[in-house]
């Protein structure tokens, strides 16, 4: 049995796929939040260059990857799938346990599959800046290190609380090359008018995206990045899932089980949607999309139009979501601190083809450091939701008394999340609940949001 199974560079996928093409109710479109009509590419041109733009409305099932994008991931693709061997033994298991290593990027997650080909397509536009924004730091540090490959001058709006919380992340912006901000600021509109109202706002992932928005908007230069959420980015992070289906062809196993933590979508959506394709062809596999407890979107939220930032800026999207107002609790896993999810996973979810759990952080840090314990990784604060998921899924198969091949996205290492581990073992961390009060006043201001 092997540990690590990996793969050629020749062996790297060539396309993307996009799973628009198989899903048996195609996702509502974006609406003008003025018209409340379907927005047109011309509505999208201030903000993205004309081949994202392309590559979120596509309907083709795969997208060719430019050689140029594909010379760049090469530096770290393709990434290992490692079976969790000293894992298994830990929790006394005879489950097969895989995951998929995307710590070994330049940025220590998945978020350059994404941002190394939405920098080469802005400068293969000609485009001078990109604004973007970030959350606990690993898309703001993808996003530097992309437009540092391709020359192009990078602005991250960061998130206060995590700003705060992890200062190494911005330090790897700045040896990018960088300019990095805490977000609210007063730079823009946007973060003065949330720091009139609260001072002393952590802030949040769609302020954050307000302010980015708001200054790309006004240059015609600049042009804005997401590391999630919209169509174009999930569709970048399919090479995770490609890479994983053709590795376990190796081992001659087929997962019945793939988890992968869910902010705004890309993490999730890079692993499960080549085997989401399987299951819409009738193959059984299960899907679990895992969130924070605190920021319960898929788990509590409603599927309704909202925006995807704070202020109002980008357009209605049809989604889960907890209100574009509402600020998630402080938990140090940033990246999950996002009102809403992408309009794919949650029209997967609306349609049954993917599950949703919902998870303390207590509880993802215990399972953090067991992982860390056994395999020698410590994984980012998001990735231990994942982790979370995959002892309960342990737990429940002994139960049942089967056994079950469980696959996972580690999507990135917590090698500058120090601080956060340190709160843990000083007992600082908090279980945060949500309540229904907090979604009711959440989703109040959105009801008028709706098309008639």
């Amino acid at each position: 049995m092997e540990k690590k199974i990996l793969l050629n560079e020749k062996d790297m996928p060539t396309q993307w796929y996009n799973i628009v093409a198989d899903m048996p109710n195609k996702p509502l479109p974006p609406l003008h939040p003025g018209t409340k009509q379907p927005i047109s590419g011309e509505d999208l041109a201030p903000l993205f260059p004309m081949d994202l733009i392309q590559q979120e409305v596509s309907a083709e099932r795969y997208i060719d990857i430019p050689e140029e994008v594909q010379e760049a991931y090469r530096i770290w693709r393709p990434t290992p799938l490692i079976r969790a061997t000293e894992l298994e033994k830990a929790l006394k298991t005879d489950c097969k346990i895989y995951y998929k290593y995307e710590g070994t990027s330049p940025s220590g997650s998945h978020k350059p599959n994404t941002a190394i080909p939405q920098a080469y397509y802005n400068k293969k536009a000609g485009v001078k800046r990109i604004i973007t924004e970030t959350g606990a730091g690993q898309w703001g540090t993808a996003l530097s290190f992309a437009c540092a490959h391709f020359g192009i001058d990078c602005e991250v709006y960061m998130v206060r609380i995590s700003f705060n919380q992890k200062p190494y992340r911005k330090i790897l912006m700045n040896t990018f090359g960088a300019k990095v901000y805490a977000s609210p600021s007063t730079n823009t509109q946007a973060g003065r008018n949330a720091l009139e109202v609260n001072p002393d706002t952590p802030g949040s992932l769609g302020l954050a995206i307000s302010e980015a928005i708001e200054i790309a908007a006004g240059d015609e230069d600049t042009k804005y990045a997401l590391g999630s959420v919209l169509n174009h980015v999930l569709l970048h992070q399919t090479i995770i899932g490609q890479e994983a289906k053709k590795q376990l062809e190796y081992t001659g196993d087929y997962p019945d089980v793939i988890i992968a933590p869910l902010g705004g979508g890309s993490n999730f959506a890079g692993l499960s949607f080549p085997f989401v394709k399987d299951k819409i062809e009738g193959k059984q596999v299960r899907c679990v999309a895992v969130e924070p407890a605190s920021c319960p979107k898929l788990t509590k939220g409603k599927f309704m139009y909202d925006f995807g930032d704070t202020q109002g800026y980008t357009p209605l999207l049809p989604m889960f979501t907890l209100g574009h107002t509402f600020t998630p609790a402080a938990i140090h896993a940033g990246g999950l601190r996002y009102h809403g999810a992408s309009v794919l996973c949650s029209q997967l979810l609306k349609d049954g083809l993917i599950e949703a759990n919902a998870i303390q952080q207590l509880e993802c840090f215990e399972a953090g450091v067991l992982f860390a314990k056994a395999e020698g990784i410590v994984p980012a604060p998001e990735a231990n939701h994942g982790i979370a998921q995959v002892i309960r899924e342990v737990n429940r198969a002994r139960e049942e008394g089967v056994q079950k091949t469980i696959l996972f996205n580690l999507c990135g290492h917590g090698f500058v999340d120090m601080a956060a581990y340190q709160d843990y073992f000083d007992g600082k961390l908090v279980n945060h609940s949500f309540t229904d009060e907090e979604l009711t006043v959440a989703l109040k201001d959105i009801e008028v949001l709706q098309p008639q």
